[in-house]
């Protein structure tokens, strides 16, 4: 019955550890996801900055008056 009993044990320690994988995996994912969008808003960010002194020496295409529909 001692065999058994640790068999069963065995049995559901490596459960645990397929689930646990799974669990990593999953986060791993995730993490990777977060770090792409962190990389992509830097970069958003760094090009906004570098454009920025480009276009503020071009002048508007468009003014206030430009436009047809005011709002109030």
């Amino acid at each position: 019955m001692h065999i058994v009993k640790m068999l069963i044990n065995m049995m559901n320690l490596e459960a645990d550890v397929r689930d646990i994988k799974r669990y990593v995996i999953e986060i791993s994912k995730k993490v990777d996801e977060l770090l792409y969008e962190k990389e992509i808003v830097s970069l958003m960010k760094l090009s906004e900055k570098s454009l920025s002194s480009f276009f503020e020496n071009e002048p508007d295409i468009y003014k206030i008056a430009d436009l047809k529909v005011r709002y109030k």
